[in-house]
């Protein structure tokens, strides 16, 4: 049975095949794995960070929640794999085979590489420019996530953590943002209008010519220390109701109309 990340080295050079192998969070971070066959092997929470997986053949795998994070997997087949949750921030996939893959939910960035004409904005994974209108993403980990330019109309967000996300120049109108983490984000010209902020923390958030006339609610948000913050955007978030204006957050024990005060 293969258990270690020396298991499967000494599998690899022996020639033997790890398909259908229970790998279960194994760390083979940085390992040269190139052309194993892993096809339909057991990968979740495994740790591929950085590992050679060129020309390997991973179809089928099932390897949600996964870091194949800056991991080379050129030419590999990830046919019909799942990869659910995975991390693929700055990870190769030029040449793969991408054919039936299942992507929802996994993170990618700016360095990711996908194999061209791959629709991968579409595909349910997360990063920049992705079209995620009305997905529900509340339990996603979007915590410094790379969103700039993302769809995200009507999605749903409520509790999200998205501290020190960027989501510079999203499309956030209509998104169900109640008692989400938005402390430090960055929404530089991201549109946001009609969202619904309710127990939102805001804190040190970046609203610099933030797109909006009003929210659907914002009752309990706390905004202290907001950057870029306009006084015509302050005037219209304190034309919202009193009883909003006078919510007490329940995390930072602040009533929004405080907040608002320079």
């Amino acid at each position: 049975m293969v258990n270690t990340p020396q298991d499967v080295l000494t599998a690899l050079k022996a020639g033997q095949s790890l398909s259908q192998q229970d790998l279960y969070q194994i760390n083979l971070s940085q390992l040269d794995l190139q052309n194993a066959n892993l096809s339909l092997a057991t990968l979740i929470r495994a740790n591929l960070s950085h590992a050679n997986l060129r020309a390997a053949d991973l179809s089928a795998a099932d390897l949600r929640g996964a870091d194949l994070s800056k991991a080379v997997l050129c030419q590999t087949n990830l046919q019909a794999a799942c990869l659910y949750r995975a991390d693929l921030r700055g990870t190769e996939l030029s040449d793969a085979n991408l054919v039936d893959i299942k992507l929802k939910g996994a993170r990618y960035d700016s360095q990711t590489q996908f194999p061209e004409g791959f629709a991968y904005k579409s595909s349910g994974a997360i990063g920049p420019g992705a079209n995620l209108n009305g997905a529900p993403l509340n339990t996603a980990n979007l915590r410094d996530a790379d969103l700039q330019g993302t769809n995200l109309l009507g999605a749903y967000l409520g509790g999200a953590d998205l501290t020190r996300a960027n989501l510079r120049g999203a499309r956030l109108v209509q998104a169900d943002l109640r008692g989400a983490f938005l402390t430090g984000v960055f929404l530089r010209n991201a549109r946001i209008n009609g969202a619904n902020l309710a127990k939102a923390d805001l804190r040190a958030a970046d609203f610099t010519d933030v797109e909006f006339d009003q929210f659907e609610s914002i009752a309990g948000a706390d905004f202290s220390q907001v950057q870029g913050l306009s006084d015509a955007m302050r005037s219209r978030l304190l034309n919202h109701p009193a009883e909003q204006l006078d919510t007490i957050h329940p995390l930072t024990l602040k009533r929004t109309r405080e907040s608002l005060q320079l």
